[in-house]
């Protein structure tokens, strides 16, 4: 087998994959012109033999181009600002999920997969669908046999509680509150 149709093949056996990936980097009409520079950019590889993990490297085009693209929003969003002022709070605001800001460090992960374990087992199925995979809600409706809307439900109960979580775990992590090691964590409140 020759290595464009190898690349080829591992491209269309990983499209969803990529489709997801990207799904969280860029807005959704956004996803398949990614996919396709993907395909564009293998298709423009001239020594392919070289490339030791080729599945790897396809994600990694992809990854690339999606925040490439997401730099570029950013840059033309705030070329449209004229206010100063505005300019500064624009800057000055966190518009990254604020949960998975908070899971970036180790001690923090240790606490966000014990707010995700505490939630209710069908709450925690669709909001690890939906967050760790990827999943759309309507894949998750039809993989969970639920409605769309008990989906959305549930994916918001599940931010809700972690991020309540989070931040009360980040608080006692900082020596501002009593710990609550011994104690479990239940939709809102401590029992």
């Amino acid at each position: 087998m020759s290595n464009d149709s190898l690349f080829y093949k591992l491209y269309l056996a990983s499209r969803r994959g990529i489709y997801r990936a990207v799904s969280r980097i860029v807005p959704p009409h956004e996803i398949e012109d990614i996919l396709q520079e993907t395909y564009v950019r293998i298709c423009q590889i001239e020594n392919k033999e070289q490339i030791s993990s080729p599945k790897s490297f396809i994600f990694t085009i992809a990854r690339n181009l999606a925040l490439d693209y997401k730099k570029q929003a950013n840059v033309k969003q705030v070329d449209h600002v004229d206010d100063p002022e505005l300019l500064d709070q624009l800057l000055s605001e966190d518009c990254r999920d604020e949960v998975y800001d908070l899971v970036l460090s180790g001690t923090e992960f240790g606490h966000f997969c014990e707010a995700v374990r505490q939630l209710p087992l069908q709450c925690r199925k669709v909001f690890v669908l939906k967050k760790v995979y990827g999943y759309s809600q309507k894949e998750i409706a039809a993989k969970l046999r639920i409605s769309e809307s008990t989906v959305e439900k549930h994916i918001a109960t599940g931010m809700k509680s972690c991020t309540l979580f989070m931040r009360k775990a980040t608080r006692d992590d900082s020596g501002q509150g009593q710990s609550n090691a011994n104690r479990h964590y239940r939709g809102g409140s401590y029992e």
